[in-house]
């Protein structure tokens, strides 16, 4: 018998994706533009080229899934204020990689007002843009910014025949990632997609690990999951550490030996119509904690539940922090791996020799997704749509210094957990991380 295939969530609408445009374009001074590159594809060696991943700017305003297009934004042009180019269509292309939509298909399917296939480009694109005053762009992208050089050149070559090159150039990401920060409900729906294949993926890790397999075994099963559900893969290099390894936060090599008696952190999530999951969980090769294993984990359990708890509109990130900052020190201190009172440890910052992560990020179509975490230099408040991490550790040392119990362990425990009217939802509650949920999981193995 298959395993069970979940439903998919409905796409986002092409009447959600025009919303998204105007709403740029009403936040631009008169007589602008903005200029938006897609991605390209990226050779992985001679002839072959990882798998297309597009920009996710990019996607935000148009859901476009093809290389090597440009969006630009006109208000007020009367023949339409969208305007794409796109790959040409090509029969002898398309028999190699695949049908394109070509500029009709752009319009038809993706809504735009006006598109033109790439061989148009340099045509176009300097009388499209002649006579806007400030051309808005991605400022760090060496591509948009070469063409909006490229452009200016070429209408200030025309000035005496009335052409009018835009003044000045403006960086249009932080509209943009202002904008992605608050989730739409279609948006929260693909998140909670993207949570709930991850959270799958982890369950059936737990009921794998034994032993002597190695951990890309369990990364095959938690990606395997991913591919099964209807997901491109995974939203970002997943991490399988056991032993010390676990302490490396960003270990990928996952290469290594499941040892008996180990714990085993996995931090891995999927991507879904390039919405992110990201899910942390630790738990025990064999399937039972030890004591030093189960205590520490517990001090890392309690810190994690209170911050989620702690979540809902007005409270700020730094304030989340700060408490897991305390808990995570009371609980070193609690364990004999601190000395020393609270505070004192916390102004040393002598806890920062196991745990050296902030406690959360924004999660989106990046799993560390766009928008300001500060405003006007203070810590931002949470509102409503907002969807975040939370996701405390401790990492502790093999080194002489430690009680010999607790040397080289490492735990984090990762929930996503979405800001509501009136407090939060954990996206990720479909995989345990209670120690007698996690035992019991694993012993139904």
């Amino acid at each position: 018998m298959l395993p069970e295939i979940l439903p998919r969530p409905a796409p986002i609408t092409l009447d959600e994706f025009r919303a998204r445009r105007r709403s740029l374009m009403a936040s631009l001074p008169a007589d602008s533009a903005v200029l938006l590159p897609g991605a390209s594809l990226v050779t992985r060696s001679r002839d072959s080229e990882y798998p297309f991943r597009q920009d996710s700017d990019f996607h935000y305003l148009t859901g476009f899934p093809e290389p090597d297009a440009l969006l630009l934004l006109l208000p007020g042009r009367e023949e339409g204020e969208s305007v794409l180019f796109c790959q040409d269509r090509n029969p002898l292309m398309e028999a190699w990689t695949g049908i394109r939509l070509g500029a009709d298909g752009a319009v038809r399917e993706h809504g735009v007002d006006q598109a033109f296939e790439n061989a148009e480009r340099d045509e176009r694109l300097a009388a499209l843009l002649d006579g806007r005053r400030t051309l808005f762009l991605p400022l760090a992208d060496g591509e948009a910014m070469a063409l909006a050089d490229e452009v200016r050149s070429e209408l200030a070559a025309r000035v005496r025949h009335g052409a009018r090159p835009p003044e000045a150039l403006a960086d249009v990401s932080p509209l943009l990632h202002e904008a992605r920060l608050i989730k739409s409900e279609a948006e929260l729906a693909l998140l909670r997609h993207a949570a709930e294949i991850s959270a799958r993926a982890h369950r059936r890790a737990m009921h794998t690990a034994r032993p002597g397999l190695a951990e890309y075994q369990l990364q095959a099963e938690l990606e395997h999951e991913f591919r099964w559900q209807g997901g491109s893969g995974p939203a970002y290099a997943s991490i399988v550490g056991s032993g010390a390894n676990a302490c490396v936060l960003h270990y990928i090599e996952n290469r290594d030996a499941l040892g008996d008696g180990e714990l085993v952190l996995i931090d891995a999530g999927a991507e879904f119509d390039l919405y992110a999951g990201d899910i942390t969980r630790t738990f025990p090769v064999s399937g039972r904690f030890s004591d030093a294993q189960r205590a520490l984990y517990e001090v890392v359990l309690a810190v994690q539940e209170r911050a989620v708890a702690a979540v809902r509109p007005g409270v700020t990130l730094a304030a989340v922090h700060e408490g897991v900052v305390r808990g995570l020190t009371e609980g070193l201190i609690g364990l004999g791996l601190l000395e020393g009172e609270v505070q004192a440890r916390i102004d040393d910052e002598s806890y920062r020799r196991f745990y050296l992560h902030s406690t959360s990020h924004w999660l989106g179509l990046d799993v560390h997704d766009v928008g300001g975490y500060r405003r006007d230099g203070e810590p931002r408040p949470l509102v409503p749509g907002m969807v975040l991490t939370v996701e405390p550790g401790l990492y502790v040392p093999a080194e002489d210094d430690i009680p010999e119990a607790f040397r080289g362990i490492g735990i984090r425990i990762e929930d996503d957990v979405a800001v509501t009217a009136d407090g939060h939802e954990v996206l990720t509650a479909g995989v345990p991380k209670r120690v007698d949920e996690i035992e019991a999981l694993m012993r139904k193995a």
